[in-house]
């Protein structure tokens, strides 16, 4: 087996994995803050851990350690809504819209970073728009208040998520940022200290009520915050932009599946033919110059 071929497996492993982890905050049966608190504790413990355990540097200056806060404040945001939208409409269609970061970051480069925008990308987000239609719009006014609601904090979730990206893009292209999984680690705490006071806050506790929860708050935790996030640091410097991007829409198409096949999300031909433009479009619209 090649070399390229072994980094193509890593990053399926790794969309699989991370397609999951909506399943498992709906399975956790905790308040979705809660979920996304233990989500990072336990991540980031065991991201740090494993930097103590191969001597990796963990501090750089605290103009560093207060980019990594902000990309940690923008990543509890992220969580906070998606979590959320995830309980009001479905595993599948949360990471879906979650996933219109896609167009917001290319929005951003377009705005502060200079980057040209091509016909690609315009007809990408005009089939995304489109295909989003067909799965939400077109009885919007049938639709019950919490659904409404479920998919404006998943456009929200979108909204946060580029915010943690283009910081955490700042903290990993500094001249000496430290290793990807010291970043990922110490924004993973940061994250879950501010769920944990957003949670007392609100009044909630962190209580585990029972071994299933406990269960899937440990996969969310360790399978998908570490060993997912990992697998995709490890491989995406080493394939092309094009095929990431390809590898990684089956993220949203299997929480899709999961959604369905799991928790019975009624489905017919106008969401297939909605989920298949939605996919088809976030493709074109991360496409480069090449086609």
């Amino acid at each position: 087996m090649t070399n390229y071929s072994k980094f193509v497996i890593k990053m399926l492993i790794a969309a699989v994995i991370i397609s999951t982890s909506s399943v498992w905050v709906k399975t956790s049966q905790v308040d979705p803050s809660v979920s996304g608190f233990y989500r990072m504790f336990i991540g980031g413990s065991v991201l740090l851990a494993y930097c103590g355990f191969k001597r990796f540097d963990l501090w750089r200056s605290w103009q560093y350690f207060g980019w990594l806060f902000l990309s940690a404040a923008f990543f509890a945001i992220d969580l906070y809504f998606w979590h959320r939208s995830i309980f009001y409409v479905g595993p599948g269609l949360a990471t879906l819209l979650g996933n219109f970061q896609v167009f917001m970051m290319a929005l951003a480069g377009y705005l502060f970073f200079k980057e040209v925008i091509g016909w690609k990308f315009i007809f990408g987000l005009s089939v995304t728009i489109l295909g989003l239609f067909l799965l939400v719009g077109i009885n919007w006014s049938d639709l019950s208040e919490q659904y409404k609601i479920g998919v404006v904090f998943g456009l929200l979730t979108a909204i946060a998520y580029t915010g943690f990206m283009l910081s955490l893009r700042h903290v990993q292209a500094s001249k000496n940022t430290l290793s990807a999984v010291a970043n990922l680690g110490i924004m993973s705490l940061l994250c879950s200290v501010i769920l944990f006071i957003q949670l007392k806050t609100d009044g909630h506790t962190i209580d585990i009520p029972s071994t299933q929860s406990l269960i899937s708050l440990l996969i969310l935790g360790i399978i998908c915050q570490v060993i997912g996030w990992l697998l995709i640091t490890n491989a995406m410097p080493n394939l092309p932009a094009s095929i990431v991007g390809v590898l990684l829409l089956l993220q949203p198409g299997l929480s899709m599946l999961w959604d369905v096949l799991f928790f019975n999300r009624p489905t017919g031909l106008l969401d297939v033919i909605g989920l298949a433009m939605v996919l088809a479009g976030v493709y074109l619209a991360t496409l480069k110059k090449k086609l």
